[in-house]
């Protein structure tokens, strides 16, 4: 019987013993064949740099970049604005997410704060959501509020609401938190923040690879996510703007491609969203993630949302069963994902080795994600994430391997 990896050849491999069982998803997930062939295939027919050259090989590399920026604003249902060569103005390609708030925080943040704004964040974000907003707030002289989450590790609008104010200028969040898991209610902040006269920046790379997301839908102004969480290669990173705020923002980088006009004290920038691209851009990534979109969107978001939740649904169900075991966060109908849990008397690190000895590979450790952790009461915890190759076999082992780490501890006390 065919099992859901068997699509994803370090997955399908049986050569390790014992078989691997991977639930590390959050942190990078793992590649389908049509991901890896469609990067071979191009490396050795179509390769090429885009933009520049008029020969056919070039012009077919241009195409096939060209149509990856598509098939990623559809996935997003990212508005229909393009170019004068038929590129969408509001999807920029990044290295990563992290690439991808920066460029907001450093382009946007310091032309559009002043002393006395506010960037309001929640203390769930991920570093990369937190810290280029520490650094931001001091270059400009705002203040930086940070939202707390319930007890039951949700987001109250409530509480957003008495935290927005005249001075809140950018409100950031996750879609979905790296830790909690918890699914926060975008659309809802959104409506709060822009009231106010707010942006809205949205880390999206938990929710991309196992929601449907619909940019316009939520309701944010800029939108950014991982090509490596999404089944697609590291080293590409998508960054939903505006159109009319991306037009206002100084370039991020500077270099080849993003210009239109160099004078010796004096340049202007090209058009979206190349003004964002400097220097050759990630072109075998985006042919890759491209294969990736068009594997989620061919398997069907609403389908993988409904594969992992019952699979996050089981492991919950599980790890509450096992005494001295903590989970963080809401429960399964409020989360996506990821399980994230603490084992009285057992450090996460020891708790992950031991797991690794048994073939399951899960993650330990603050998750870039201290603030959180602090707030948590702990200095660390093991995360279980998922995605469309795992099945409830892998859930039983995690358990199972979880009762035995608990019997070793327990025994040598």
């Amino acid at each position: 019987m065919q099992r859901p990896s068997d699509d994803f050849p370090l997955l399908a491999a049986r050569t390790r013993s014992p078989s691997l069982v991977y639930l590390d998803s959050a942190a990078t997930s793992q590649k389908p064949r049509a991901v890896l062939e469609a990067m071979d295939a191009f490396l050795r027919t179509a390769n090429a740099n885009v933009h520049r050259g008029v020969y056919r090989l070039a012009e077919e590399a241009t195409r096939r970049y060209h149509e990856a920026r598509e098939k990623v604003r559809a996935f997003l249902n990212a508005p229909r604005a393009y170019n004068h060569d038929g590129a969408p103005t509001t999807i920029v390609f990044t290295k990563n997410a992290t690439e991808a708030l920066n460029l907001v925080a450093w382009s946007y943040g310091l032309q559009a704060l002043s002393p006395g704004d506010e960037i309001l964040v929640t203390r769930m974000e991920h570093h990369s959501n937190f810290v280029p907003w520490q650094l931001v707030a001091a270059r400009t002289g705002a203040g930086l509020a940070i939202v707390d989450p319930e007890p039951d590790g949700t987001l109250s609008l409530e509480r957003f609401r008495r935290s927005v104010s005249e001075r809140t200028k950018i409100v950031a969040l996750c879609h979905v938190s790296n830790v909690l898991g918890t699914v926060n209610s975008v659309r809802e902040v959104a409506d709060l923040a822009h009231a106010a006269g707010a942006v809205v920046v949205v880390d999206g790379a938990q929710s991309a690879p196992h929601l449907p997301v619909d940019v316009q839908a939520l309701g944010c102004d800029f939108f950014a996510a991982s090509g490596h969480k999404m089944l697609g290669p590291t080293g590409i990173g998508i960054l939903y703007g505006r159109e009319a705020l991306l037009s206002a923002m100084p370039p991020f980088l500077a270099g080849g491609g993003m210009i239109r006009e160099v004078r010796d004290r004096s340049s202007t920038w090209n058009d979206l969203p190349y003004k964002f691209e400097a220097g050759t851009p990630p072109i075998a990534e985006a042919v890759g993630l491209a294969a990736a979109v068009d594997y989620l969107a061919a398997f069907g978001m609403d389908r993988i949302r409904e594969r992992v939740s019952a699979l996050v649904s089981l492991a919950w169900d599980g790890l509450s069963r096992i005494p001295g075991v903590s989970l963080h966060g809401p429960p399964p109908d409020r989360r996506a994902g990821l399980v994230s849990f603490s084992l009285d008397g057992v450090h996460a690190h020891d708790l992950a080795h031991i797991l690794d000895e048994e073939g399951i590979a899960i993650r330990a450790g603050h998750h870039c994600a201290q603030p959180l952790h602090a707030w948590l009461g702990v200095p660390a915890t093991p995360r279980a994430s998922f995605h469309i190759y795992n099945d409830e076999e892998d859930v039983d082992r995690l358990l199972a391997a979880l009762g035995k780490v608990r019997d070793v501890f327990h025994a040598a006390r």
